[in-house]
C-alpha cells in the first residue's frame, strides 16, 4: 500500500510538474509576442524615418535641380544677350568709319590744340591760294557782296554784282535806289526783297552816320542793317587786315567734324576756335576751312579718301573713303572746273567763274 502511495504521489508530482512547466511555456509565449510587437515596431518607425529621410533627400535634389536648372537658364540667356550685343557691336564696328590715330583715345586739350594747329598747317600747304571768294575792289564793294551771299553761293553774288555795282557804286548811290530795281538786281541771289531792303538801310546809315566810309570796327559795322559778326569779321579781315573768324556753315561744319568743338551757335565756336589759334592765323585760317568744305569736306558726302588731312580727322569715314571714287566728288579747281570768282587772284590754279549772261546762254 504505501508502495502503491509512493507510485501515485510521483504521478501526480510528476503531471504538476508537466503542468507547471506548460504554464511556464505558456505565461513565455505572449512576452515573445510582446518582444516581436516591440521589434515591429521599432523597425516600422525606423522604416518610416529612412523612408522620410529619403523624401527630404529627394525633394532636396529636385530642389537643387530645379535651382541649377534656374542658374543654367539665366546663364543662357546672358550669354544670348552678350552674343547679341556683341554682334551689334560688331556690325556697328563694320559699318562705321574705319579707326583713326585722331579717334583711338579722348584727347587732352593739349593734344587737341596740337593737333588743330597742325591741320591748319596741313591745310595752308594744300590751299596756298586760300582767298576771300567774293569779287570786291572795296570795303563797300565787299560788304554788300557779303550781304548778299547769304542763302547763296560766291559764284552766284559774283556773276550778280558786276550789273548792281555799276549802276550803284557808293553807298549814296544805293541809299537812293528805287527798291523795285534794286531787287530786280539782285533777284538771282534769291531773298531779294529782304537783301535789298537791307542793302538801302546799310547804304543810308553808311552816308547819314560814317560820312559814306564803311567803318573799320567790330562794334560799329555791327550795328548797320543786316550785318551780323560773320559778315563784319569778312570785312575787316579782307578789307582791313584786321584778324577775323568767318563763322558760316562750311567753317562751323568742318570745326564740329574735326572736333576742335562741338558748340552750335556760331558766336560760341567763334569764342572756343579763338582760343585754339593766335590771333594772326584767324582770317586765313577762316579762307582755308572753307576752301576745303567747299572742295573737300562736303556736307552731304565729303571726299574723305582724297582729303589731305584725313589721318587728323576724328569723322573719317562719313564720306567716301575710296579714293578713286572720293576724286570725282572734287569740287571747282581741285575738281579740274572753273572757280567761283570772275576776278580770281593771279596765283589761282583754277580758271574764272563765267559771267552770269554766259552762263545763262550755255544752259
Amino acid at each position: 500500500m504505501t508502495a502503491k502511495k509512493s507510485t501515485s504521489e510521483a504521478k501526480k508530482t510528476d503531471r504538476a510538474g508537466q503542468r507547471t512547466a506548460a504554464a511556464a511555456k505558456k505565461s513565455a509565449a505572449p512576452g515573445k509576442a510582446a518582444g516581436t510587437a516591440s521589434e515591429k515596431t521599432a523597425n516600422a518607425k525606423k522604416t518610416a524615418a529612412a523612408e522620410k529621410t529619403a523624401a527630404g533627400k529627394s525633394a532636396a535634389k529636385k530642389t537643387t535641380a530645379k535651382k541649377n536648372a534656374a542658374v543654367k537658364k539665366t546663364a543662357a540667356a546672358k550669354k544670348t544677350a552678350a552674343d547679341k550685343s556683341t554682334a551689334k557691336k560688331t556690325a556697328a564696328k563694320k559699318t562705321a568709319a574705319p579707326e583713326t590715330p585722331a579717334v583711338r583715345k579722348a584727347e587732352s586739350r593739349v593734344a587737341l590744340v596740337r593737333r588743330a594747329r597742325r591741320m591748319n598747317r596741313e591745310l595752308a600747304e594744300v590751299y596756298p591760294y586760300a582767298h576771300p571768294e567774293l569779287d570786291f575792289r572795296n570795303p563797300f564793294e565787299l560788304l554788300v557782296a557779303t550781304v548778299l551771299s547769304a542763302q547763296t553761293t560766291d559764284l552766284r553774288v559774283n556773276q550778280t554784282t558786276p550789273a548792281l555795282f555799276a549802276a550803284y557804286p557808293t553807298p549814296e548811290d544805293m541809299a537812293a535806289a528805287d527798291p523795285e530795281a534794286l531787287e530786280e538786281l539782285i533777284r538771282p541771289t534769291g531773298f531779294f526783297r529782304a537783301k535789298a531792303k537791307s542793302l538801302l538801310g546799310l547804304s543810308a546809315a553808311l552816308r547819314d552816320r560814317f560820312g559814306g566810309e564803311v567803318p573799320g570796327r567790330l562794334e560799329d559795322l555791327v550795328t548797320l542793317p543786316g550785318v551780323g559778326r560773320k559778315t563784319a569779321n569778312v570785312v575787316l579781315g579782307n578789307a582791313f587786315g584786321v584778324p577775323g573768324l568767318t563763322v558760316d556753315t562750311h567753317f562751323g561744319r568742318l570745326v564740329r567734324r574735326f572736333g576742335w568743338t562741338t558748340q552750335q551757335d556760331p558766336e560760341k565756336v567763334e569764342a572756343e576756335i579763338a582760343e585754339i589759334f593766335p590771333k594772326s592765323e584767324w582770317t586765313m585760317l577762316s579762307h582755308r576751312l572753307i576752301f576745303h568744305g567747299r572742295r573737300v569736306c562736303h556736307s552731304r558726302k565729303p571726299a574723305c579718301g582724297a582729303c589731305p588731312v584725313a589721318p587728323l580727322c576724328p569723322s573719317y569715314g562719313e564720306g567716301e573713303t575710296d579714293p578713286e571714287k572720293a576724286k570725282k566728288l572734287l569740287k571747282y579747281e581741285m575738281g579740274g572746273k572753273p572757280g567761283q570768282r570772275l576776278r580770281p587772284p593771279a596765283d589761282f590754279p583754277g580758271e574764272p567763274a563765267p559771267p552770269l549772261a554766259a552762263r545763262v546762254t550755255a544752259g
